[in-house]
């Protein structure tokens, strides 16, 4: 159920703000999901690395990501000198957008070495241009996904706010997601350096929309120099410790995770389904894109409405189940056009938890700073990037092994077996469904943080000063 709220008593985020909130959403969203999706099948195919060496880079990767992250949060989610002047999380954002995207492209573009030869140096390549990637991507992350915590205070805001935001995002990530197909041919290596290089050069444009909308109010930026120097300075685990203890907070976590790795398996399957399974080229891409795109568009007021009638948890965790629906068909689909159509129908869904999962996260860090005494979102969502990194790792380990078992040519040329297109149907959709149905069933039966609970919270942060 929907939270009733006072809002005479609120100063509105202006529309402004939340339209360039949807820009950084934009470009995370697309970094981790379309972006991402094809490094696995460029370093197995185009670049010729064996699989096990993928796979394990993937894991090396993910594993130094996962203690990384969190304490990335919390080492930035401080009051420094410039906070008073220029906020806590916008000088943060800006430092990092650039070198990310820098990293984003080299990605890319690996040493000229043939790995059949010596695997080696594109092993080491790859772990380590991934990590200098993620490193600013985390930095970055943090602080757009924590600024919205701390500009979009009530209900109200963060419904009607990410419905805005996740519109922008919507919009920009198909808009970007075209790029690729138009320039990538299966074969050619250096299709996909231009193609990110493309890619890039839209997303530092993105990045400046994100900039004009990080101003944070000097009430801000009181409440958090107020906030440290009134509460004794916690360690990272003793904040990590005092956040698990709320249930919501780990619920919150477990669901991020979840859909995470169900749309990594699924991102990073489509250009194995597009050229092994459908047997097109990958511009077909671009009809899935647009069908996804027109299915969460079309559906975000229905969410909206949905939300503010049912409350966040309802929503949350109906859309899951109808998503899970919605990855089995891939078992079964033989060609581009059913996938159009299937695309088309799993965009619904997509915008249902997708409006719901920043609204559900802020409300959960709102719980955790009541036991805090201070706002440390950025390490909170540190914490919620160490547990998404799990996807990273699954991922890996599901290609790598099925891939194996089944005995997937990682020729560009090649015609797979009937046992290997099974492997990726299942990475591609009977793996996303199960997780999928999973999470639904655990939101359903733990989350709690709604009605009378939601609003108690709310009051204690208000005499707390910390909403």
């Amino acid at each position: 159920m929907a939270v009733d709220e006072d809002l005479s008593e609120w100063q509105i985020a202006p529309t402004s703000k939340m339209i360039s909130y949807g820009f950084g959403y934009l470009i995370v969203n697309y970094l981790i999901g379309s972006g991402f999706a094809l490094v696995f099948y460029y370093y197995e195919v185009e670049v010729g690395l064996p699989v096990l060496f993928v796979g394990l880079a993937f894991l090396v990767y993910a594993i130094w990501n996962m203690f990384n992250d969190p304490l990335l949060g919390y080492f930035t989610d401080k009051p420094k000198k410039w906070t008073k002047k220029w906020g806590l999380r916008a000088p943060w954002v800006v430092i990092s957008a650039f070198p990310m995207l820098v990293c984003y492209y080299f990605i890319f573009s690996p040493p000229d070495i043939d790995p059949k030869q010596n695997a080696l140096p594109i092993f080491l390549y790859m772990i380590i241009i991934m990590a200098l990637f993620d490193t600013f991507f985390s930095i970055f992350n943090t602080h757009v996904y924590g600024g919205f915590t701390n500009q979009f205070k009530s209900e109200y805001e963060r419904r009607r706010g990410f419905a805005l935001i996740i519109t922008v995002a919507g919009f920009g990530v198909v808009g970007i997601r075209l790029i690729p197909p138009l320039i990538i041919q299966y074969g050619d290596k250096s299709s996909f350096a231009t193609s990110a290089l493309l890619v890039v050069i839209c997303l530092a444009i993105c990045s400046i929309f994100l900039f004009l909308g990080l101003k944070e109010s000097e009430e801000m930026k009181e409440m958090f120099i107020r906030g440290y120097e009134r509460t004794e300075e916690k360690s990272f685990f003793k904040i990590m410790k005092i956040s698990f203890r709320h249930r919501n907070y780990v619920i919150s976590l477990v669901g991020y995770t979840c859909i995470i790795t169900a749309q990594t398996l699924s991102a990073a399957s489509g250009i194995y389904m597009l050229k092994d399974v459908y047997k097109v080229p990958f511009t077909y891409a671009v009809l899935t894109a647009l069908a996804g795109l027109a299915g969460f568009i079309l559906s975000i007021p229905f969410w909206y409405n949905y939300a503010r009638k049912h409350g966040f948890k309802k929503t949350y965790y109906v859309s899951l189940i109808f998503a899970g629906c919605l990855y089995i068909p891939a078992l079964f689909m033989t060609n581009i056009w059913q996938a159009v159509i299937v695309t088309f129908l799993g965009g619904i869904p997509y915008a249902g938890y997708t409006v719901m999962t920043m609204p559900v996260a802020s409300d959960t860090m709102d719980e955790v700073a009541t036991s805090l005494g201070r706002r440390q979102d950025g390490a909170l969502q540190g914490i919620r990037n160490f547990f998404f990194r799990i996807a990273l790792i699954v991922q890996g380990v599901v290609l790598t092994t099925i891939h194996i078992f089944t005995g997937y040519n990682p020729n560009p040329n090649a015609t797979q077996t009937p046992l290997a297109i099974i492997g990726i149907r299942i990475h591609a959709g009977l793996i996303p469904a199960l997780i999928m149905f999973t999470m639904s069933i655990i939101f359903y039966k733990y989350y709690t943080l709604e009605g009378a609970e939601k609003e108690a919270m709310v009051k204690k942060l208000k005499d707390m000063e910390l909403y």
